[in-house]
């Protein structure tokens, strides 16, 4: 799975489901993932009709637009799931879309069931917001087509009885829970929660710089704005690029082992580092 387009995408938007008009305006916004969002976004009464017209929505969409489309469907034991889960199937099956978020992802056969659903090339993004989400999280993130973890960060401090300040200084160990887990299971970096003022310029940039020290690749938003800065902020830096592709010349240059650069060891680890980065930057910034 580290090998799809969303692997090492930076952002992913969520708009809308019965919001046609603005999937194509959402996936310009940027490089990284759309999520297409039938649960939260979208009122009940207007949830099947949402859901008929995305096949259409899609079809008009470039093929490489479609490969970073996700759809949120609602939870596991809501009245929409179970409809929700065979339209994103189709669309898997048609090449409209790359995969699903399942929100309030709590149990691992929940994820089975919708791996079986869509098909072995459906990927899924749980989304973990609750406590039980996140007792579960090795299970989860070891089901088959997981490609990232994702951290509903509003939903989980509602689900626990947080009442965290700007900072969520208090979700400091389930952020690290997520990063740890997504290290066990071999997955991609995990994709933070959402800031949410979008007008909010400073507390994007405080967000993303800490989603970033912490480890997380990827970040949700909820305006275009958003997609750009937090782009940028989790790509490397103009030094870290130099350095990764210096480290990657001069292992090459010595056919591998261990040799030293700046007066400092470069072994196995360090140009796992400096692959990554410059993988990271092949993302080029959106225009």
């Amino acid at each position: 799975m580290s090998t799809a387009p969303l692997a090492l995408a930076r952002t992913f938007l969520f708009v809308p489901a019965d919001r046609p008009e603005r999937h194509a305006r959402a996936l310009a916004s940027g490089r990284g993932g759309v999520i297409v969002d039938l649960e939260d976004a979208v009122a009940a009464e207007r949830k099947a009709s949402a859901r008929e017209g995305l096949a259409a929505s899609f079809a008009a969409l470039p093929e490489a637009d479609r490969q970073r489309l996700l759809v949120r469907i609602n939870a596991s034991g809501t009245p929409w799931h179970d409809d929700d889960s065979k339209t994103a199937a189709a669309l898997v099956t048609q090449g409209l879309i790359a995969g699903v978020v399942l929100p309030k992802a709590e149990r691992a056969g929940d994820l089975l069931q919708l791996a079986d659903a869509v098909g072995p090339k459906g990927l899924l993004v749980p989304l973990i917001e609750s406590a039980a989400g996140l007792a579960a999280l090795d299970e989860i993130a070891a089901a088959p087509q997981v490609l990232r973890l994702a951290f509903g960060n509003l939903d989980f401090q509602a689900d626990v009885g947080l009442a965290c300040d700007a900072d969520e200084a208090e979700l400091a160990p389930v952020r690290l829970a997520l990063l740890l887990a997504t290290r066990r299971a071999g997955l991609p970096a995990p994709i933070d929660g959402v800031t949410a003022d979008w007008r909010d310029a400073q507390r994007l940039a405080a967000d993303t710089a800490r989603a970033r020290r912490g480890g997380f690749g990827a970040k949700l938003c909820i305006h275009p704005d958003q997609v750009a800065p937090v782009h940028a902020a989790l790509g490397p830096s103009a030094d870290e690029l130099a350095w990764a592709r210096r480290v990657i010349e001069v292992i090459r240059s010595a056919g591998g082992g261990v040799v030293s650069l700046d007066g400092r060891m470069v072994d196995a680890p360090v140009v796992r580092l400096a692959e990554r980065l410059v993988a990271l930057d092949a993302q080029s910034p959106p225009p």
